[in-house]
């Protein structure tokens, strides 16, 4: 009955029933296709692309392009894609998730959707997690492409914005998630419509979508300029807290890992710094500051979360093992490590753009992706891209066994029994691939195969230059590879001579991770294409998922039945409670990316319209008439706060004159006679005209394309210099808004009204930029477009890319942003001629 029920109800099975039609289509055209010469089948491409503009669709075109696409393959490549192959095509062409374990070819199956979709000529992305990567699927499958006509880019972030741009046009481009988001972020910060390198974003096929919509969409893409703070108060934080003792000056939470100062914790830093309470309001910079070197010590351990790599701490992904060079964390929290560790503590950053890649992916018309592991966070690739996830079958049967996890009472007899094993299997020549959850523990795991004289290779973010050549050999006659979860991702572990007959290769699983999906990464490691295998995974009762998520009961049975080190628990059971505990985690996880997300939709909507005028801006030949309108909406705003109508005993006369003098128009321009009785559209009608006569007046004294350029020079400067606070302070009210929810409100309600009340301000206070500017600013040598600051993406990149031609040298002004401006106005200087063209 229940089996009756899965047949009806299952999605899954009722999808690849419709794909498995649509690969017998595309198999039935294979004896018609294979009958044409290699010109007749390039030429199928230019007859494709002719079908398209006069009407036909893609879904009409996908059976015989698919079928192309399988010759071609079989001709330029050796390849034939196999019938599932065509299923996986079809589900990414459809905009939902392939999944599609090892070895089933996901690089040659993303080939059939991407040619496809470029025949439309708006461009494919195909998205990899690295460069390597990237380059490798650019360089194979290219050949493809190219032989059927099509042009292929590889974007890689050592290249210029010419050599970017050639990328970005051609027909399929290959590139890493992290540059497709810079690059979207620079050019949305140009000054020039011809530095812009992207086109509009069509239609993207992500390879483990898994890691980068999911693993990696809680990290913002940020490119920021440089904030000039003190890094004496790091350092004094760090020796504070360096005397604090565990339990007796702070406590820590193992599951949450957040830390707090106790009473004592906090009468000691009261006696240290020389304040009468860490709690007032001029303290809480320090206050801050503490609680950042204490998360530091308590919660951030070196070879764990980050390394130090030539004098600097460089983040390891927690997800994938890798390091992340360039990345720094927020809130000065790099810097609290950098004091820890003794070494140069850096300036923070102020943000200049922004972006995550939950919002910079749903930019795109359609979405697709692929992965052997995604069928676990299906509910959030449904509510959050409106991607399904489809379980293509594979080709041939699994032959894996995987094995029920065995539990020991500590660590190092876990670590032991995993060394046992290792050697047994290499003795009988079995390959071994040991997965670790850290980088920490796959040293542990060498040091206990040094003394045993067991050679093995160990692929850790520490050295992952030899990754390529580790996991190629990772499937020979006595390979034994140690790997954090990086385990060649998007590279398959292929058995050498004679080890079907040893069984296989053994994965052995030194922890559990948080996520189930990373664990059936590893298991997916082996038995690829129907080869034999095996996978074990071996845990303790100190394991951090062991330990954070009720372990007690378990620990105290196996004392009571005085089992010790060498007598592991081998239980279906136990393994189900592992699952249960990691399908918490999973749903903790998603509920913060979701809230994340809800967060970050706020400023998403903010910056489409920002990045949408600007580029207006940059576009239009001719802005009077936005000029004009922000001059009318500055001049609307005062009159109504300076002559409320309705409200005539409260008008301030002089206040408006002094604005319309201080901004506008020169002094004795308009007296108080001249709006004494006057209502609010006539007052306006008198200063308008005055100002649109002086506007005039300037562009006779200039030619036309002066003021053009100078329009632009000025509403560039405040879009920009505006933007960029704002950014800032959504940050600073990001931070704090959760205080909110202890006065029974709720915080994201009040997150998107105080934004939505700041963009307003701002929005009005660039008109107010505008309007003075460009009635006040003299006109002299100041037409070169100029960038507000300097921008470096925080992550491995560099800005070369983004660099605009030098610009004639001017002279150095040193006063701060925030100092009084040296014209005398009373204003700070970034309010008045820091702000000057």
């Amino acid at each position: 009955m229940l089996n009756i029920l899965n047949k009806v109800f299952d999605p899954n099975k009722r999808e690849i029933k419709r794909l498995e039609k649509v690969a017998d289509q595309v198999e039935a055209l294979a004896d018609q296709i294979s009958a044409l010469s290699d010109d007749e089948l390039r030429g199928k491409t230019e007859e494709f692309k002719v079908r398209y503009q006069n009407g036909e669709t893609v879904d009409d075109l996908l059976v015989e392009a698919f079928a192309v696409v399988r010759e071609g393959a079989k001709r330029a490549l050796g390849m034939f894609p196999f019938r599932v192959q065509i299923m996986g095509g079809a589900a990414l062409h459809d905009g939902n998730i392939a999944e599609m374990k090892t070895g089933e070819g996901k690089t040659l199956t993303s080939t059939l959707p991407v040619y496809l979709n470029a025949l439309t000529g708006k461009g494919v992305h195909v998205v990899t997690v690295n460069e390597y990567l990237a380059h490798r699927d650019a360089t194979e499958m290219g050949q493809l492409f190219e032989f059927l006509g099509l042009t292929v880019g590889l974007n890689l972030n050592s290249l210029s914005k010419e050599e970017k741009q050639a990328a970005y046009n051609a027909d399929i481009t290959y590139s890493t998630n992290n540059e497709l988001g810079f690059d979207y972020l620079r050019d949305n910060m140009v000054l020039y419509k011809e530095q812009m390198v992207q086109r509009p974003l069509h239609f993207a096929v992500i390879d483990e979508v898994d890691s980068i919509l999911i693993d990696e969409a809680r990290t913002p893409l940020i490119i920021s300029g440089s904030a000039q703070k003190s890094t004496q108060l790091y350092i004094q934080a760090n020796a504070f807290v360096r005397t604090l003792q565990k339990d007796t000056h702070y406590t820590l939470d193992e599951k949450t890992k957040s830390v707090q100062l106790t009473e004592e914790g906090i009468n000691r830093a009261e006696k240290a710094f020389n304040i009468d309470n860490l709690f007032e309001l001029s303290n809480v910079s320090l206050n801050h500051h503490i609680n950042q070197a204490l998360k530091a010590h308590v919660t951030m351990h070196l070879d764990v979360d980050y390394v130090i790599q030539d004098g600097e701490i460089v983040i390891v992904d927690q997800f994938t093992g890798r390091l992340m060079k360039g990345r720094r964390y927020s809130e000065g929290l790099h810097q609290a490590i950098e004091a820890k560790e003794g070494l140069e503590i850096q300036n923070e950053s102020m943000t200049l753009a922004t972006i995550t890649f939950q919002n910079y992916f749903r930019m795109y018309e359609k979405l697709s992706g692929m992965t052997g592991t995604a069928k676990t966070e299906e509910e959030e690739f449904r509510n959050i891209y409106n991607m399904n996830v489809i379980a293509i079958p594979t080709n041939k049967p699994i032959a894996r066994v995987d094995e029920a996890d065995l539990i020991y009472a500590s660590m190092d007899g876990k670590f032991r029994a995993v060394v046992e094993d290792i050697a047994e299997r290499y003795e009988k020549g079995q390959p071994v691939l040991v997965g670790t959850v850290a980088i920490e523990t796959s040293e542990i795991i060498s040091e206990y195969l040094h003394k045993k004289g067991i050679p093995h290779n160990v692929l850790n973010a520490k050295n992952h230059e030899r990754e390529a050549d580790i996991i190629a050999n990772a499937g020979n006659q006595k390979a034994v590879t140690i790997a954090t979860n990086m385990a060649g991702r998007g590279t398959d572990i292929k058995l050498g001579e004679g080890v079907k007959e040893l069984g296989g290769l053994a994965v052995i699983g030194t922890e559990r991770h948080e996520s189930r999906r990373i664990d059936n990464q590893l298991r997916g490691r082996s038995g690829r294409q129907g080869d034999p295998g095996i996978t074990q995974f071996y845990l303790s009762m100190e394991d951090e998922l062991m330990r954070r998520f009720g372990s007690d009961n378990m620990k105290n049975m196996m004392a009571r039945l005085g089992m010790d080190d060498t007598q592991p628990i081998q239980s279906r059971m136990v393994t189900r409670a592992v699952e249960s505990a990691q399908k918490r985690v999973e749903g903790n996880n998603f509920d913060a990316r979701k809230q994340l997300l809800q967060y970050d939709d706020v400023l998403r909507q903010q910056r489409e319209v920002i990045y949408k005028q600007r580029f207006e801006v940059i576009e239009n030949e001719n802005l009077r008439d936005v000029v004009e309108s922000m001059l009318t909406s500055s001049i609307q705003r005062n009159i109504a706060v300076f002559a409320p109508m309705g409200d005539e005993e409260n008008w301030n006369l002089q206040g408006l004159i002094d604005y319309v003098h201080g901004n506008l128009l020169d002094e004795e321009s308009i007296s108080k006679a001249d709006l004494e009785g006057k209502n609010e559209d006539e007052m306006f009608d008198i200063i308008f005209d005055k100002v649109k006569a002086v506007y005039d007046a300037r562009e006779v004294e200039l030619s036309s394309e002066q003021m053009r350029e100078f329009e632009k020079v000025i509403v560039l400067r405040a879009v920009d210099s505006k933007w960029m606070d704002h950014i800032d302070a959504m940050d600073q009210l990001r931070q704090g808004i959760h205080l909110r929810a202890y006065g029974q409100i709720d915080p994201l309600r009040e997150y998107q009204s105080e934004g939505f009340a700041m963009f307003e301000a701002m929005v009005a206070s660039m008109e107010d930029e505008v309007a003075k500017y460009i009635m006040k600013a003299e006109i002299r040598n100041n037409l070169e477009r100029q960038e507000v600051i300097k921008g470096q993406a925080v992550n491995p990149k560099s800005e070369e890319d983004g660099k605009v031609k030098k610009k004639p040298a001017r002279k150095r002004d040193d006063t701060r942003r925030n100092a009084p401006c040296p014209c005398g106005s009373g204003k700070k200087y970034k309010n008045c001629h820091g702000n000057l063209v």
